[in-house]
């Protein structure tokens, strides 16, 4: 059947099958791999995206539920090259370890502030209660939120059971997802810390009397 779906302020038309979820249709037939599956019975919360300002879970939506709504996905957060405040709070607060359930939470806050600007920190976890994290122990993630807010704290980017100098290294960061890349494969070698950017006076590349592993740049096609 054919579909027209409004996704990140943009008409698409596409043919789909009667029972195709919204999710199969942003990922196969829009290429938007931003929100992810992980349950696939509407749990974990990492296929969650906005539609119509509510967060829904797009596993368990048709997408011909969709018809006539507006959507939005983690790829629609950024404008003109600019992170939204919610993802570069996020980088700041170290708010992102593996990195597969963060687009579901980017979209939960999202909601959440779309329609409370200033929301309390209980009201955050709230919100948040439907995303599953195995990584962050949701502190970080919570207080990236009321930072997005307003509600400035001061970030805890110490790194526990590192060495000390690593602990306290300046991290880098990029204000868009080009800048962390170019970061990135500019300091091919080095090591790195949370959020995943090269820090400043860490430890020689592995093979040189370090205890790290060594990441790849991007530019190696590292996974």
């Amino acid at each position: 059947m054919q579909l027209v779906l409004t996704v990140n302020g943009t008409t698409y038309e596409v043919e789909a099958r009667p029972t195709a979820r919204l999710l199969d249709v942003l990922r196969d037939q829009l290429g938007l791999t931003g929100t992810k599956e992980g349950c696939a019975e509407g749990e974990c919360g990492a296929c969650t995206v906005i539609v119509d300002g509510r967060a829904v879970n797009s596993c368990v939506m048709l997408a011909v539920q969709a018809r006539g709504k507006e959507i939005l996905t983690v790829e629609g957060l950024a404008r003109d090259g600019e992170l939204d405040v919610l993802q570069r709070k996020f980088v700041e607060y170290g708010a992102v370890q593996c990195g597969f359930c963060t687009p579901g939470m980017l979209m939960s806050a999202k909601a959440l502030l779309m329609r409370d600007p200033t929301p309390s920190e209980q009201d955050i976890r709230i919100a948040l209660a439907g995303n599953l994290c195995r990584c962050t122990g949701y502190t970080a993630i919570v207080a990236a939120v009321k930072a997005a807010s307003g509600q400035e704290s001061t970030p805890q980017m110490a790194l526990p059971g590192v060495p000390g100098e690593l602990a306290a290294a300046a991290v880098t960061d990029p204000a868009t997802l080009a800048v962390a890349c170019e970061t990135v494969e500019s300091e091919a070698g080095r090591p790195l810390g949370a959020p995943c950017t090269p820090v400043d006076g860490g430890p020689t590349p592995a093979g040189e009397g370090s205890t790290t592993s060594g990441a790849r740049s991007v530019s190696e096609g590292g996974e």
